[in-house]
């Protein structure tokens, strides 16, 4: 059956210009002990204010993609880089055993989302990968973000775990990706569909328990993520974020 995760069922903190909405997607499937999907632990939605800045702290054992939809954040870490992230420049953080980074948005407001995955182990080596894409995603189709190691994805995540992205205009519709023994997650960034019966608007999220999504159809303009997952694969908890 479909399930549906709305968006005020999220927890929501702000600090100043700093605010961030913090989806657990496994709450979608009414998993209390564990609110992760598999190893896909946590989805934070943020906004940041001009002038924000997260200090230089430590992430260990998180798989975490930057998710830009709009404005201009730079990022530094420990390992050297300085790099203006936007909707045209993703990242992807494989924590591993220790990664160092600091966030800030000296001259754009940002949205976008910090999108937290269990590793299939613990202590893998730290690293960062940047995905410079150009507006061709705005074309009404499902464009691959990021996937396992053994993919051709131009992201790689170390675990079973796939990302996909589109943006619709009004009335455009689109069948929802699948992939062998992973379960779908869909998330409305931002926009308004109708999928079957339910009607999403955003930051709701869209499951089925029993059988693939149905296809889906834009009602407004909308940006949409689709995570598929394999829920059974092996993964630590050890994560700073996603652990918990």
């Amino acid at each position: 059956m479909l399930r549906i995760l709305r968006a005020q069922a999220s927890r929501g903190f702000e600090q100043g210009p700093f605010k961030i909405r913090r989806v657990r997607p496994g709450l979608i499937l009414g998993s209390n002990a564990d609110p992760a999907f598999g190893p896909l632990a946590v989805l934070d939605h943020a906004s940041l204010g001009v002038g924000t800045v997260v200090r230089f702290h430590e992430h260990v054992n998180d798989e975490i993609l930057s998710y830009m939809w709009r404005g201009t954040m730079v990022h530094e870490d420990s390992s050297g880089h300085r790099v203006a992230l936007s909707p045209n420049r993703l990242m992807l953080m494989n924590a591993g055993q220790s990664f160092w980074h600091e966030e800030s948005t000296p001259s754009d407001p940002v949205e976008m989302l910090q999108i937290f995955i269990r590793p299939r182990e613990a202590d893998l080596p730290g690293e960062v990968q940047f995905h410079d894409r150009d507006d061709a995603m705005a074309d009404g189709r499902w464009h691959l973000v990021a996937a396992p190691e053994t993919s051709d994805a131009p992201l790689k995540i170390r675990q079973q775990v796939i990302v996909h992205d589109a943006q619709l205009p009004a009335g455009r519709g689109i069948e929802i990706p699948q992939a062998d023994g992973m379960d779908q997650l869909l998330y409305v960034f931002d926009g308004e569909i109708s999928a079957g019966s339910a009607h999403l608007l955003k930051g709701d999220a869209l499951a089925d328990d029993e059988a693939p999504l149905p296809a889906i159809k834009a009602v407004r303009p909308s940006t949409l993520i689709v995570f598929l997952v394999d829920r059974h694969a092996r993964a630590t908890r050890a994560g700073t974020i996603s652990g918990g």
